[in-house]
């Protein structure tokens, strides 16, 4: 099976922001989502913070989740950046309200 870029985005809104229990798509975290050939995944990405100590967890639960669609572990690649710095304008008018903004 092929896997599309719109397969790894219903994946990701399965992976929540541990500290604000939203996804990682609702909060903008994913800059980016390549598929090249049939089953690698690269994943460019930002926290909300440069410090974030959770990153570890996030990434974890990034590649479970993606692996439920045949895609091994080591054919996904992600790319953590802080540039452009994540903003709130980021985030799905969705998270926006679940936050009151």
């Amino acid at each position: 099976m092929t896997v599309s870029k719109k397969m790894i985005e219903k994946q990701l809104l399965q992976v929540m922001d541990p500290e604000l229990n939203m996804s990682i798509i609702d909060l903008g975290l994913i800059y980016d989502i390549k598929v090249t050939g049939e089953k690698k995944v690269k994943i460019t990405m930002t926290l909300t913070s440069l410090g974030c100590p959770l990153y570890s967890v996030i990434e974890e639960e990034i590649k479970s989740h993606i692996n439920t669609l045949g895609v091994n572990e080591k054919d996904i690649e992600i790319t953590l950046t802080f540039d452009p710095p994540w903003t709130m304008e980021r985030m799905s008018e969705n998270a926006k309200a679940m936050l009151g903004i």
